[in-house]
């Protein structure tokens, strides 16, 4: 006779447990990736402006971003721990680097074009977490504590919003509070990363990476010092006697330049990582604004064109079709030229390129050699010049 009781405080249970069951299985999936960037990098704006912005827009709330700040320590902190854990080759090592699960997206090629596969392969799995990054952890919880909308306009600059594009004429003031204080490590707002590039100073950019900077001040410097002496050293051609070393030095130096202009202008217009040596940075630096003149002109193409005009000069000059002052001009303004890209690199970029060092180091040695070679007036030639 109890049995239809029985029954039904059953059923009642069940249907109790299902309805609270329902919430959890009717909930979105969420795909969490993380995005490492530099403010000095053009193609991680490019990403961060252009082709992140549709796909927040499109997946809404089941897509989430955390941008990675690799000029601050604790950004470049985490950046090596992905390195180390995901066992990035040196070769792909660079920003924008994107992690979305197991996978790792570099440049602003791949990013675009395999992102919004993965997102929906991740979706239609169930979504997938935040990359296990070791440390990650310990800033992502910190971070997702001030979310709420009202207090996102005081909170202090780590905290995590939706990633969209922002005026950067009229910055948030979320990006009003990161302009006071230290550029934020992990941020998701692009006004922030904005202001991460305004607030950084010229100590923090050097600090990036002490050996390979240091090097660019000692090949700064050995410039500076070789045209300041070129004003007061006399020509061999002068003294009456020009080695034969030196004569055949400069062709091979010329030869040395092209190989390195040709890479260069591999690298920058294909968008290609460069492979960097034991010390520096050069994809950082072959990914900055300063990469190109006028907005066009890769620096690696003017260099190859530089080059290329420098021995056809030295060689009308040796036949004597030409005097030796092209060859001096030319030499004479390409040193200035790097010793003002040699500058920006430590002190502007925060990085090194040994391709570039290599270049300016070849085009003084160059300067030189032709300096020496030159009958006096044609020296005086080009210093006037």
């Amino acid at each position: 006779m109890h049995h239809p009781t029985r029954r039904l405080a059953t059923l009642v249970l069940f249907l109790v447990c299902l309805a609270a069951a329902l919430p959890a299985q009717a909930a979105d999936p969420v795909v969490r990736a993380v995005l490492f960037y530099s403010p000095s990098c053009p193609h991680c704006h490019q990403v961060i402006n252009d082709d992140l912005p549709p796909l927040l827009e499109q997946y809404g709330e089941q897509l989430d971003v955390l941008g990675i700040n690799t000029a601050h320590p604790d950004g470049q902190a985490l950046y090596q721990a992905a390195i180390t854990h995901f066992e990035i080759p040196p070769e792909r090592r660079g920003v924008p680097t994107l992690i979305v699960g197991e996978s790792v997206l570099v440049g602003s090629g791949e990013i675009p074009q395999q992102f919004p596969g993965l997102i929906e392969q991740h979706l239609a799995a169930g979504g997938v977490d935040w990359p296990a990054i070791p440390g990650l952890a310990e800033v992502i919880p910190a971070e997702e504590e001030a979310v709420e909308p009202t207090a996102a306009a005081t909170a202090p600059p780590a905290t995590v919003e939706e990633m969209a594009p922002v005026d950067t004429a009229t910055p948030t003031a979320a990006a009003v509070a990161a302009a006071e204080d230290e550029p934020p490590a992990a941020t998701s707002e692009l006004g922030e990363i904005e202001a991460a590039l305004e607030t950084e100073s010229v100590a923090d950019r050097f600090r990036r990476d002490v050996t390979g900077n240091s090097l660019s001040v000692i090949v700064l410097l050995g410039m500076v010092v070789a045209v300041v002496t070129s004003f007061r050293s006399p020509s061999a051609a002068q003294a009456g006697s020009t080695p034969a070393w030196q004569r055949r030095a400069i062709p091979l130096l010329i030869v040395a330049g092209l190989l390195v202009a040709a890479y260069m202008t591999f690298v920058e217009t294909t968008g290609t990582e460069a492979v960097c040596g034991p010390v520096g940075d050069c994809n950082t630096v072959q990914q900055s604004r300063y990469a190109t003149l006028f907005g066009f002109l890769p620096v690696g193409v003017l260099g190859l064109i530089g080059y290329v005009a420098m021995g056809l000069a030295w060689l009308a000059a040796e036949r004597g079709v030409l005097s030796h002052a092209p060859l001096v001009f030319m030499a004479f303004g390409g040193t200035l030229f790097s010793i003002y890209l040699t500058f920006l690199e430590p002190f502007v970029i925060g990085a090194t390129c040994l391709w570039c060092l290599s270049s300016a180091v070849i085009i003084t040695l160059i300067m030189l050699l032709a300096l020496r070679q030159a009958p006096p007036d044609e020296t005086r030639l080009a210093h006037s010049a």
